[in-house]
């Protein structure tokens, strides 16, 4: 296991910069994963670390040493790409062997570490398979154990489970998980999809533009944005987000917005922003519930997703975007009912015009009546 250490780590392309001053620390041990979108430049950092790519300025650190001109096979770190890469013309233990054998390991040594590896994979039945005899999660965990049978301090991983379907998938995450529990290694894990980054991750490194946006856990990362690009990157279906305007700045924020009205965000603080000011109000699904609308009155059904276990509604707010409601699986709405939204008032989320998360104070009592608000169109 080993500790790494970014600091301002820069690299350019020609006249476009990729990665801009990055700082980041990951301890040994540590699961860490970069998340963000296409082109924010997370597979270019992890290339970095694994020296694939060269630092333009900056340092990278292992274990307090620099790093930045060493060779990848003198780093101690293994790489697992979103391409299996297998030779198709091997076993499955000529696969996982394949860099002891270059790296010219006795014969001994290099028996003992592949059959270790096919063991913790659960491969050491498939040994003498080829790479086509095999199914798409059993592929991947030989590439996986081409790079663990090196025994590196740290593994680092691609997107390695972009080609795979979505039940296969499930159940590589899983396997990555428990693999991770047992060896204790330190992994830093690329990709693009949030629910894998949420659930495999101690922290998550949220990237944007090459520069990261936000450092936490899952839960810091879910509950506690730092900014509306975070905010709305994790999450799925995203967090709601609504014009609003602030109409008395103080330690409760009393805010006003065209579709839900008046409402108190009672963790943020907006002391330092005058009265007026124009804000951003960020809601998940799961932090709004509805109740029929007298009348004429309320927002209008426009949308109703069945998922079994939940139902997704969505409201007509005159926005591009639909409001989004998680209910009750046999929850009564329908296209076209008038409802009103009741709004969990502790877990709403502000941000500034530069989206940024204005300052918050310790949440309320979420059994507190006043932990709800009522929002009226």
């Amino acid at each position: 296991m080993s500790k790494l250490q970014l600091d301002n780590v820069n690299k350019q392309l020609g006249g476009l910069r990729i990665l801009r001053d990055i700082s980041l620390e990951i301890a040994s041990g540590e699961f860490v994963v970069f998340v963000g979108p296409s082109g924010c430049g997370k597979s270019t950092l992890l290339r970095l670390i694994a020296g694939l790519e060269s630092i333009c300025a900056g340092d990278l650190l292992i274990d307090g040493r620099r790093v930045n001109d060493l060779e990848p096979r003198e780093r101690g770190v293994g790489m697992v790409f979103q391409s299996y890469a297998l030779y198709p013309h091997m076993s499955v233990y000529d696969n996982i062997g394949f860099g002891l054998k270059l790296a010219k390991t006795d014969k001994r040594s290099l028996r003992e570490r592949v059959l270790e590896t096919a063991r913790i994979l659960q491969l050491d039945k498939l040994l003498q398979r080829k790479p086509k005899e095999l199914s798409g999660g059993q592929r991947q965990r030989v590439a996986m154990g081409r790079a663990m049978a090196r025994e590196p301090d740290i593994l680092l991983f691609d997107e390695p489970l972009s080609n795979l379907d979505a039940a296969l998938r499930v159940q590589m995450r899983n396997e990555i998980a428990r693999l991770h529990d047992r060896l204790g290694t330190t992994m830093i894990y690329v990709t693009h999809d949030q629910v894998e980054a949420m659930t495999l991750a101690d922290k998550i490194v949220v990237l944007n533009a090459g520069r990261i946006e936000q450092v936490g856990t899952p839960r810091e990362l879910y509950e506690r944005p730092a900014s509306r690009f975070v905010a709305g990157f994790l999450g799925s279906p995203r967090m709601n987000f609504l014009p609003a305007r602030l109409l008395a700045p103080g330690p409760q924020s009393l805010i006003e917005t065209p579709a839900l009205g008046r409402l108190t965000a009672l963790t943020f603080d907006s002391s330092a922003l005058a009265a007026d000011s124009p804000l951003s109000l960020g809601v998940r699904p799961e932090h709004l519930a509805l109740q029929a609308a007298p009348g004429s009155a309320g927002l209008v059904v426009t949308g109703v997703e069945y998922l079994g276990c939940e139902t997704y509604v969505h409201l007509d707010v005159g926005e591009d975007e639909p409001l989004i409601c998680r209910c009750q699986t046999n929850a009564p709405w329908r296209v076209g009912d008038r409802v009103e939204v009741l709004a969990d008032a502790g877990n709403l989320h502000l941000f500034d015009v530069e989206g940024a998360a204005l300052p918050r104070r310790p949440a309320p009592d979420a059994a507190s009546p006043r932990a709800l608000a009522q929002g009226y169109a």
